[in-house]
């Protein structure tokens, strides 16, 4: 784009930094393009003190491996400006105590110590945008999975870690001061949601958080403290963390969260969930981390977080696209601003996280170990054997940055500054949900000539595809159904007629080759559930039902979902008549999380006929982790009838989902 193409909308963000990092009025000048091929409507609840803030703490090691961020015009300009210019007005920058090996080698992910803050800093003041410090207490990432005390706090004493934690919060902050640094906030740990700094239990948290905040509170009054969780989806979770932290009266001004819209609530269901928690603990709120996925593709090599395979959604579905990522800025502003004063702002996380320059994945690895611009580097295993010693490697974010694989701004950038005033553009196809398709082994393979997809303004339409002639590995389409039971993907374009669009939009056609199944309604997928009877034995489950949530299934939507407070004891099943007799064998698919040891577990695949009974054990160990119990050697006489089903006993709090049953005669 060129210049001619923007407009300078004067007084579009008027913005002064006070000492506390508010957002004051003030005569300042924001460039953004005038027609950047987005809608977007205009809000009536957008306030002009709302933060709109992004977290680019890697933008340092990326630019020393070589990232060159661009302007609007498709010109090299400090990425600081650009974000001014688009309607950023805060930056959040992690730090961590120690991400480097005793001979100076980087853990990666930025290499956040604070020293990088401090560049970050002084970047960010050049641009009146104050900092939100994220302090992890850690010497790498921190987050619900991982809460570990730095190497130099190992050994401490509760008493002696929380004078540390006080000495480097309080260090930190004077070199941040010193160097010209806005400070506006300062969380006090990251996604504390199940501890802090190597410490597990809540009282000896809270004490960790309060001698932050003490440390805090000695820099300037005006700073604001900040608590930082996250699973906001988690029903009951943020009220009894509120009274936790009342009951230990922890010191902090807001109460903040990570909101990812495919993962957790949505714009909705969390501004009612933060007006709650604002009121109950007389606190502000804040959306400490959010993002969204704007393409499938893979900058790097490394895989993504979110891809074709790890895309569920919630409240709301957004398109996989630009405008997609414009939607989310859009709802999480206008929602969140609706809060009024309550709601301080939000921030995307790692808008910057591009791919490093590079042939090939080796040239990339290469660069990522030498300047820690990849999510982390070999030398982590000292600290992260476990994880990042192992899986070691880029950016898993680049399909969510808000500038492209080259580093130039996506028209979602933009977004951050029309939320008031709106965009416009020519409508056209923007994104078509994947379809399953299924096919019994001998079947000819018969994919949609037509699929839906969602327009750029929100419309829907149905338009023709044209798929690939093989599947993504290569087998030609005639023959998905000729190798066995498998799944396959098949991609093609859709709309490619609309609008003068010679390309479309990609889609995506899961297939799965199965086989013969006599089950009705395998995977509840049909609104009649006839022919299941569902047994709560000690009618002790909160949830026993079939839930429509893509997340939860194996395929399609829908699973056969379970929860309960106390222990529970369920049966599913189903009697299937007029079968031929012979041997069949029998299937399923589950999984589930927080029953106990997997040896301890009782839950197991059954099949009656006969008089005779099969069974398999089984058991839960995570989201998603499915797996495929299995029976053979089922034996149908002449009545021609077999009972299929589950049984499952779980702990308290236990969870999980039952889907895709099969009865399938043996070769």
């Amino acid at each position: 784009m060129k210049m001619t193409e923007f407009a300078a909308l004067a007084a579009a963000f008027i913005l002064t930094i006070c000492a506390t990092g508010c957002v004051k009025k003030a005569r300042v000048y924001t460039m953004v393009p005038k027609n950047p091929g987005i809608f977007l409507p205009k809000s009536d609840t957008a306030r002009d003190d709302f933060i709109r803030g992004v977290d680019i703490s890697t933008v340092i090691a990326e630019e020393e491996s070589g990232v060159v961020y661009k302007d609007w015009d498709g010109s090299p300009q400090d990425i600081f400006k650009t974000l001014r210019e688009s309607g950023v007005n805060y930056i959040r920058v992690r730090v961590w105590n120690d991400p480097w090996t005793e001979d100076g080698k980087s853990f990666g992910g930025g290499h956040n110590d604070i020293d990088t803050a401090v560049k970050i800093a002084k970047r960010a003041a050049k641009f009146n945008l104050p900092l939100l410090v994220d302090f992890h207490y850690s010497d790498f990432w921190a987050d619900p999975n991982k809460q570990k005390a730095p190497r130099a706090w190992a050994s401490m004493n509760m008493e002696q870690k929380q004078k540390a934690l006080y000495d480097f919060t309080k260090e930190s902050l004077k070199k941040l001061v010193n160097a010209g640094a806005v400070v506006g906030m300062v969380q006090v740990g990251n996604e504390t949601t199940t501890g802090l700094a190597g410490e597990k239990n809540w009282m000896n948290v809270c004490k960790l958080m309060n001698a932050g905040a003490k440390a805090v509170r000695e820099i300037s009054k005006d700073i604001k403290v900040v608590v930082h969780f996250t699973n906001p989806e988690k029903s009951g979770e943020y009220e009894h963390i509120a009274d936790i932290l009342s009951h230990n009266k922890v010191d902090y001004d807001v109460f903040g969260t990570s909101d990812y819209p495919y993962w957790h609530l949505g714009t909705k269901n969390l501004a009612a969930l933060l007006d709650k928690i604002a009121d109950k603990t007389g606190k502000q709120v804040m959306v400490c981390e959010f993002s969204s996925p704007y393409t499938y593709a893979d900058g790097d090599d490394n895989g993504n977080s979110v891809s074709e395979d790890s895309y569920f959604y919630g409240e709301k579905q957004y398109s996989i696209s630009v405008q997609g990522q414009a939607d989310v800025i859009f709802d999480y502003v206008n929602d969140l601003s609706a809060l009024g004063k309550k709601c301080l702002g939000v921030f995307w996380w790692e808008p910057a996280w591009i791919p490093v320059p590079g042939k090939n994945r080796q040239e990339r690895q290469a660069l990522w170990e030498k300047h820690g611009s990849g999510w982390a580097s070999s030398p982590a295993a000292a600290y992260d054997p476990d994880d990042a010693g192992k899986y070691y490697g880029g950016s898993a974010w680049d399909n969510q940055a808000l500038f492209d694989f080259e580093g130039n701004p996506l028209p979602s950038l933009a977004a951050w500054g029309l939320t008031k005033i709106g965009a416009k553009t020519e409508v056209r196809p923007d994104f078509a949900q994947p379809v399953q398709v299924r096919a019994r082994l001998g079947e000819s393979v018969a994919l949609p000539k037509e699929v839906s997809v969602t327009n750029n303004d929100g419309s829907e339409a149905t338009v023709p595809v044209v798929w690939n002639d093989k599947s993504d590995d290569g087998v030609p389409v005639s023959q998905l159904t000729s190798l066995g039971p498998r799944e396959f993907k098949v991609h093609g374009q859709a709309g490619a007629s609309l609008s003068g669009n010679s390309s479309g939009v990609p889609v995506l056609a899961r297939f799965s080759a199965i086989e013969l199944n006599y089950v009705e309604n395998p995977s509840f997928e049909e609104k009649d559930m006839s022919m299941w009877q569902i047994t709560d034995v000690n009618r002790n489950a909160n949830e026993l039902l079939v839930a429509e949530k893509a997340d939860d299934a194996k395929s399609g939507t829908k699973a056969m979902h379970w929860w309960s407070e106390k222990e529970v004891h369920f049966i599913v099943q189903q009697t299937v008549s007029g079968l031929k007799p012979g041997l069949y064998k029998a299937s399923m698919q589950i999984h589930g999380g927080d029953n106990g040891p997997r040896e301890s577990q009782e839950i197991f695949l059954f099949a009656a006929s006969g008089g005779k009974t099969w069974k398999t054990y089984t058991f839960t160990d995570g989201w998603r982790n499915f797996f495929n119990p299995a029976i053979q050697g089922i034996e149908v006489g002449n009545d021609g009838e077999c009972v299929i089903g589950a049984d499952v006993s779980g702990l308290p709090g236990s969870w999980g989902s039952l889907d895709d049953f099969v009865l399938t005669p043996e070769k």
